[in-house]
């Protein structure tokens, strides 16, 4: 049998995969597209402000890259990553052993079960309302799913716990109590708990916190993961950029799987990661953007029906008209904006839409424009 007619036979993993959710939506771009006005399109969280010029710069001078670089990435890296956690995140004293760059948060988020070894016979829990790759990750290692927002409601002993704070898309954000249950579950079973904090630094009306931090963990890392990006915080979203820190035994075992795998952070990319995490300032500034164009939107969509809901941390608008959110997808759409709907993030029906502010200042203004004037 050719090789060809072989590959037919088998099993392919992707056909276990959900469609692709943005490819559902192609229809309503395609109007949007439209309108007189041109396309505003608030639905993916992809940054449109400049990456900041020291970072820029920082990647032009590492640019003579002809060494393999290291998958634990780079001394100074590990060094100001760490001092990033502790000084911004209130981690305890780690040790470099516990941190791991990654290929952008989203590779690790998809392939973590699989590090982990998890399988049929593992269970994952993740939230109600989430980013889909959570429950990719558990379907391409062939795990069982259950979906809760309540540590008391978790049925069995659960292998790999994900949180994710403040929350894609509904921009919940738990407070430390709420994190601390989590903590104190995943002790009690056992189980891995990885906290998905890559919009930390986007929190709006309440304190975003990590899981590492000492209010929560107690200053005791065992089991846990804080899974961080420099995607948004520092417009390094083309970079693939990422990095895990957490329980040493667990980010070990990562290293020792990733090596083999040469799953690596290009040299000039730890560089420019280094370079970003050491500068507040750029963090403030796009911060006070999102900020910005939140104060914008936010009247305009009130104005128009929507209630917003959640949305305290993040760089999304929770948003409902109080009906199907296909239909409401629709109803913007014929005004040229675009979201994303509820139901790439929940099982079954959703009546929520998420509302992006990744558009630049002036098509945040016409959008909200094309809200109030009903055009």
């Amino acid at each position: 049998m050719s090789s060809a007619l072989g590959w037919g036979t088998r099993r392919r993993v992707s056909a276990s995969l959900p469609t692709f959710p943005w490819d559902t939506i192609r229809a309503a771009k395609e109007r949007a597209a439209e309108h007189p006005g041109g396309l505003i399109d608030l639905s993916v969280g992809t940054p449109v402000d400049p990456t900041p010029g020291p970072v820029r710069d920082a990647l032009a001078a590492a640019s003579d890259a002809h060494g393999y670089p290291q998958v634990w990435g780079t001394p100074a890296l590990r060094a100001a990553i760490l001092e990033h956690m502790t000084s911004r995140w209130g981690a305890p004293e780690l040790t470099e052993e516990s941190v791991l760059p990654v290929i952008g948060t989203k590779e690790l988020v998809a392939s973590l079960p699989s590090q982990l070894g998890l399988g049929p016979d593992s269970l994952i829990v993740i939230p109600e309302c989430a980013y889909p790759t959570y429950r990719v990750g558990a379907l391409l290692c062939g795990a069982r799913v259950q979906v809760t927002d309540d540590p008391d409601r978790v049925e069995g002993e659960p292998d790999l716990i994900w949180i994710n704070s403040p929350a894609n898309p509904s921009g919940r954000v738990l407070s430390i109590d709420e994190m601390r249950a989590w903590v104190q579950l995943a002790r009690r079973t056992g189980a891995v708990l990885a906290s998905d904090e890559c919009y930390g630094e986007f929190s709006w009306q309440v304190e975003a916190v990590s899981v590492l931090d000492t209010r929560v963990s107690d200053g005791d890392i065992g089991g846990l993961l804080s899974c961080m990006s420099m995607s948004k915080r520092s417009n390094m979203a083309g970079y693939r950029a990422g990095f895990v820190v957490g329980d040493p035994a667990l980010t070990s075992e990562l290293l020792a799987i990733r090596k083999h795998a040469g799953m690596m952070v290009p040299a000039p990319i730890a560089e420019a990661m280094r370079v970003a995490l050491g500068d507040a300032g750029q963090v403030a500034e796009q911060r006070e953007r999102y900020g910005r164009r939140r104060e914008v939107l936010m009247p305009a969509l009130a104005g128009a029906g929507f209630r917003i809901d959640h949305s305290e941390g993040s760089i999304y608008l929770w948003a409902t008209r109080g009906q199907d959110c296909r239909e409401t997808l629709d109803w913007l759409a014929e005004r040229g904006i675009l979201c994303s709907p509820g139901d790439f993030y929940v099982e079954g029906h959703s009546d929520h839409v998420r509302i992006g502010l990744t558009a630049p200042d002036d098509r945040i203004v016409e959008a909200a424009r094309r809200l109030s004037s009903g055009n």
